[in-house]
């Protein structure tokens, strides 16, 4: 039986951490080999919180990312904006990400008073800029999202009319929260479609499968795959690609973030074969998204084929996800044009 092909178009990563310095020059070529873009996640060791620094950012992405055809999609880090400054920078963002102050990686700037950002909220209505959220509060780690579904219904309420994404959704309750707000979507990463809160501590503990939010139960990945393999037009992929070296991995206070870039899409093609929907692959690393955000991506086609092949233990300092694997999918090409 004849090898199977295939073909994406533009696929997007709708939510893509690529760091700074000499991390980024290793690892936005990953992603930028397998998608036509990516929201670029703006909470660097300094946050991208201005025009300056979006455009700064951008700049180091696409330097990085040579020769290959990427769209580094930017976001503003949430702070206190007045109009004038959002309305600058519109043409130029994706949107604003908002973090609770300490809840992940290089998040100590975000929110600590939930009360004070409305006018800054009201402004992103009004210019029709999305609002992209990480969902936890500083509660008890499995509950942390379950309890922030209170703030979405606030804003959702509050400001009806805005876009707002949820970010790295993990847990059923989640789930059923999206079908009640047309004006939310969600992105979903390839690794909590595969692992449980059991893969990272059930055995000896495994620091490359530590991220934020955490890996939950079985009961919440069964829920994410049947609604990603179900195809509704408000989920989206974002991997949430978060790379670490060793000796932040290996260490007391071990970092979050799981490095996936590099096995995104034949990770994603084997388990969209296995649930017998390959056909919505599409819809869920790109037309969604496009949909959604209003994007015009560039057209770059990635065809995928089976062929297996052994995920590398060490992508330089890194360690990626699934490494030492085996995948039946690998990306054969990607070009402008249909081939």
């Amino acid at each position: 039986m004849p090898a199977m092909d295939l073909r994406l178009e533009s696929p997007l990563d709708m939510h893509l951490h690529l760091r700074e310095g000499e991390m980024l020059t290793l690892v936005a070529p990953y992603s930028a080999a397998q998608m036509a873009g990516g929201v670029i996640m703006p909470n660097l060791v300094a946050p991208v919180d201005s025009l300056a620094r979006v455009r700064e950012y951008r700049a180091a992405i696409e330097a990085a990312c040579d020769p290959h055809v990427f769209t580094p999609y930017m976001t503003l880090f949430f702070r206190d904006y007045i109009r004038e400054e959002l309305v600058a920078a519109k043409d130029e963002i994706i949107g604003v990400k908002l973090y609770p102050a300490g809840i992940t990686t290089q998040s100590e700037a975000g929110v600590r008073d939930f009360d004070r950002i409305g006018a800054t909220v009201a402004l992103l209505e009004e210019l029709d800029i999305p609002l992209l959220v990480h969902g936890e509060t500083a509660g008890f780690v499995m509950d942390r999202e379950e309890e922030f579904l209170a703030v979405y219904r606030w804003l959702a309420e509050t400001f009806p009319r805005l876009r707002i994404v949820m970010e790295h959704i993990t847990t059923a309750a989640a789930v059923e929260f999206l079908e009640k707000y047309d004006t939310i979507a969600a992105t979903v990463t390839l690794h909590h479609l595969l692992i449980t809160l059991d893969d990272v501590a059930g055995g000896l503990l495994r620091p490359d499968l530590f991220c934020k939010p955490i890996a939950k139960t079985p009961r919440d990945r069964k829920a994410l795959r049947q609604a990603v393999f179900a195809g509704p037009p408000r989920l989206m992929f974002g991997s949430d690609s978060a790379p670490h070296p060793r000796d932040r991995k290996e260490c007391v206070g071990c970092a979050a973030g799981i490095f996936s870039a590099p096995v995104a899409l034949p990770a994603l093609a084997g388990l969209f074969e296995e649930a017998g929907c390959l056909e919505r692959l599409d819809g869920f690393v790109s037309a969604n998204a496009r949909r959604f955000y209003r994007l015009t991506p560039p057209a770059k086609t990635v065809r995928l084929e089976e062929k297996d092949w052994q995920v590398p233990e060490f992508f330089g300092s890194v360690r990626p996800f699934l490494a030492g694997s085996r995948l039946r999918w690998s990306v054969a090409a990607a070009s402008l044009a249909e081939e």
